[in-house]
């Protein structure tokens, strides 16, 4: 999915027409990407938090180890996250100007 959006946002930056209905419609799936990441983000920060706290309070090395994994599985998530967020207030950008533009 990072591909397709750096690949889309390329395109819109070269092009000097952009379609609207085209960018609406990405929009709108890139949204929803967005949406399921927040969601699987928070959940995996969420179970990180429980991890660690259970490892201190139980004092067992594996839930520990545990709460290390999600840990470094919830910064790759962050990461992609916030390129996913950054990149659809991008297309916003572009929707804005665009519709600037045709009034």
């Amino acid at each position: 999915m990072k591909e397709a959006l750096q690949s889309y946002l390329n395109e819109l930056e070269e092009s000097k027409n952009i379609d609207q209905d085209k960018l609406l419609k990405n929009i709108e799936i890139f949204q929803h990407e967005r949406l399921i990441h927040l969601i699987v983000t928070v959940f995996v920060g969420i179970s990180t938090i429980i991890f660690f706290g259970l490892g201190l309070i139980i004092e067992n090395i594996l839930l520990l180890i545990l709460s290390l994994i999600t840990l470094i599985l919830f910064s790759f998530y962050i990461f992609h996250y916030y390129f996913l967020e950054n990149s659809v207030q991008k297309l916003y950008t572009y929707y804005w100007n665009k519709k600037k533009d045709s009034k």
